[in-house]
């Protein structure tokens, strides 16, 4: 099954003192690591559950709609 491609808003957060990935169609939907890396794995873990068990209740699945304001003007 192919899965949509959604994307994912990477920032380090020094109050934190981690990297933060966020995927804003799936509301809450965040992960964090101690790398880039490890936060991009994180999250792909959590969009994956996070659609689990949006299928499992039976709630809609947002088509991937948000696009960075730097993609905005094209």
């Amino acid at each position: 099954m192919n899965e949509p491609h959604y994307h994912i808003n990477l920032f380090w957060s020094g109050e934190d003192k981690c990297w933060i990935a966020d995927v804003p169609d799936l509301r809450p939907c965040s992960a964090h690591g101690d790398t880039r890396e490890q936060a991009v794995s994180n999250i792909q873990d959590a969009i994956e559950g996070w659609l689990e068990v949006a299928r499992e209740k039976g709630f809609p699945i947002p088509e991937p709609r948000y696009r960075p304001a730097i993609y905005a003007a094209r």
